[in-house]
């Protein structure tokens, strides 16, 4: 099962939530299965292997029909949460190369997920701030309903001719 740790290598607190579902017997499962079991389309799959993205290479039984193993299911996880969170499809083909070059490279590897872990603390930050805005919309509208003044509140109306728009100071 994959571990979520803080950023500072101590395991999180509570259990991890597990990711891909163990028990895939010995033989693999089916793409359906593994898409199933990893949440994401039998073509997402498909298009994995064909990018690079995979970095063992994917069973395959004596028709030709692909297996896929634990291992599989937990890297396809990695693969998804990655993309999830931002990284591009090059730097997930960049950090799977990486891994299935074998040991060695393991500081450029760390160099990657920590320059993402960057992107996604700033993308945090920017929902952070966007949330705000909106409590603070909430805010108003209850405040005016709580009031009974909700019709008061501003609300683009189209000028004629006759009536030119003037927004009424009393608006929010």
């Amino acid at each position: 099962m994959l571990e979520v740790k803080p950023h500072d290598g101590r395991p999180a607190s509570g259990p991890a939530k597990p990711t891909a579902r163990r028990g895939v017997p010995a033989g693999g499962v089916t793409i359906a299965e593994a898409a199933r079991r990893t949440g994401v389309s039998v073509h997402t799959l498909r298009y994995y292997e064909r990018a690079g993205l995979v970095v063992t290479p994917v069973g395959r039984t004596s028709g030709g029909r692909r297996r896929y193993r634990e291992l599989d299911l937990k890297w396809i996880v990695i693969c998804t949460k990655l993309r999830a969170t931002g990284m591009p499809i090059s730097g997930i083909c960049r950090y799977a190369e990486l891994v299935a070059a074998g040991p060695g490279n393991e500081k450029e590897r760390l160099a990657l997920l920590e320059s993402h872990r960057e992107d996604v603390l700033a993308q945090l930050a920017e929902i952070q701030e966007n949330l705000k805005i909106i409590d603070h919309k909430i805010d108003v509208y209850r405040g005016s309903l709580a009031a009974g003044d909700a019709d008061r509140l501003w609300a683009p109306v189209a000028a004629t001719p006759a009536t030119p728009a003037t927004p009424a100071a009393s608006r929010k």
